[in-house]
């Protein structure tokens, strides 16, 4: 009944932001008729107005404007009006202002060793270019660190908990989406029970993807338990915005400064398949132990200053206590929409591919690429690169899995292999090449996650979690099925037709 109480809450939440986001709609609509019947000079100056902003947007050189253009074309006013307020930039706003004033604080206590990178580049000069731009964007590169790879969300869960467990200094977790159900409870009881022995536990959690669970009560239950809490971007303070841009997607957990984590998992009951939503729940994790596990940790202490707005931490408390003597390279990375338009997740994706030689193999749940990507993977397969994507069979989302579909054809008329895991949802967000590098995060393979939401994953070489990653994905495409591009030609026209006009709306899907 309690657990009842609290989902009719947090229904109840999401039911007012979309009257909230519905209601700004109306009246923005509302205000562009009245100016066409009312102030016709008004009106004709605001049409000039949004044909000189739509040379800008051509002129701006990216992909995901595309959207913007269309609308402002067809909706002369009313697509100023909503351009204005979801739309343009922000990047001189004071949030990304406070954000770049942290980052440059973060940076100070993030000090690349020469000699780790010497030894990189001995070992993979090829590959050292992606570490080098990595390094270039403030993102050391790390010896000396464990490396673990979680194949199911289960396994992921196992080892966090046993680690939550031993935690004697300090916990961070840092996720999109929180749920109740066993996986938060079980972790919540772990983290009252530190508290109670004196370790420090900070949780940052999005207010968009957390909307069901973050109501007051659930506040009020974190503040009982002594449990330090951010709320990522509070909804009812962005008015002014689409509630589901610019959010917070990363996860990770540090425990101690000693180990951290990261990849796709979020702490609900279907990434651990406790429940079942969509088939199988197919996601992925990586453990870091050692001196690496500081790139989780600044990454995280510097969202939680940009998200407190006033909290000046001292870093260095955080540092890691001891390193693990073991082969390979580690290098944790984030980006986010103040970064625009120079984005590293997205430029690190392009340079593996770019400088595979013989494979490169991705998972994603969604595939909505802007043309440089999809040309870069093109060459790629027609060099004769092996360039293999796994995308889902069973979709959460039936609008972006059409895009995804539609965005199938150049590639496989290219030579890029396509599969679709047919026993449920694949969530993971990897990617491997040559047997020499890898990534495993929260970042998905679309505008989203390479230019509207904050992200993290951990670029790696050298260890076995690289081979185990490509291990895995092998070993899912025997549970996938292969689409070719026959098959994709052969689609239902009504099929083809919605396919071509949700792909307008890719860059916000």
């Amino acid at each position: 009944m309690d657990l009842l109480r609290k989902r009719h809450a947090g229904i109840t939440r999401a039911v007012t932001v979309g009257i909230a986001v519905l209601l700004q709609l109306i009246v923005t609509f509302l205000a562009a008729v009245l100016l066409q019947e009312y102030a016709s000079w008004f009106y004709l100056v605001l049409q000039i107005f949004g044909i000189c902003l739509v040379f800008i947007l051509v002129n701006d050189g990216q992909t995901y404007k595309s959207f913007w253009i269309i609308i402002v074309l067809l909706l002369p006013v009313f697509g100023l009006f909503l351009y204005f307020m979801w739309g343009r930039k922000r990047t001189n706003s004071k949030e990304y202002r406070r954000y770049r004033e942290v980052i440059a604080k973060g940076l100070k206590y993030k000090k690349q060793d020469p000699d780790i990178m010497e030894d990189f580049r001995q070992l993979h000069p090829n590959k050292a270019q992606i570490s080098k731009l990595l390094l270039h964007y403030g993102f050391p590169l790390y010896e000396n660190t464990k490396v673990t790879y979680y194949d199911v969300g289960e396994k992921k869960f196992e080892a966090l908990m046993n680690d939550l467990r031993q935690a004697k200094s300090f916990i961070f977790l840092e996720y999109f989406i929180i749920y109740e159900g066993k996986v938060w409870e079980d972790i919540k009881q772990v983290l009252a029970r530190k508290v109670q022995e004196g370790v420090e536990v900070r949780l940052l959690f999005d207010d968009f993807g957390s909307l069901m669970i973050n109501t007051e009560e659930f506040r009020h239950e974190l503040a009982v338990l002594g449990i330090r809490f951010s709320i990522f971007s509070p909804i009812h303070e962005g008015t002014s915005r689409l509630t589901f841009n610019y959010r917070n997607h990363q996860k990770i957990a540090v425990i101690d400064g000693n180990v951290g984590y990261t990849g796709g998992i979020n702490l609900a009951d279907e990434y651990a398949n406790i429940i079942t939503r969509f088939g199988h729940w197919k996601d992925t994790a990586v453990r870091l132990e050692g001196d690496g596990v500081w790139g989780l940790t600044s990454i995280f202490l510097e969202m939680w200053e940009f998200s407190k707005g006033y909290e000046d931490l001292d870093y260095t408390k955080y540092r890691p206590q001891y390193s693990v003597p073991c082969k390979g390279f580690v290098q944790p990375m984030a980006d986010g929409p103040a970064n625009n338009p120079h984005n590293p997740i997205e430029e690190t994706y392009t340079h593996m591919i770019n400088k595979a030689r013989n494979y490169i193999y991705f998972t994603t749940p969604y595939l909505v690429l802007d043309q440089k990507m999809v040309d870069d993977l093109c060459r790629a397969a027609r060099s004769g690169v092996d360039v293999r994507i796994i995308t889902p069979r069973i979709y959460d989302k039936w609008y972006v899995y059409m895009v995804t579909v539609s965005n199938y054809g150049p590639l496989l008329e290219n030579g890029v292999k396509i599969y679709e895991y047919k026993p449920g949802f694949i969530h993971a967000k990897t990617a491997v090449a040559d047997d020499e590098c890898a990534i495993c995060g929260s970042i998905n393979m679309d505008y989203r996650s390479f230019y509207l939401h904050y992200e993290c994953g951990v670029f790696m070489s050298e260890n076995d979690a690289v081979l185990d990653i490509r291990d895995d994905i092998l070993e899912t495409i025997k549970k996938c099925e292969r689409i070719t591009y026959d098959m994709w030609k052969k689609r239902p026209v009504h099929q083809k037709i919605i396919q071509w006009c949700l792909r307008l709306f890719s860059p916000i899907l």
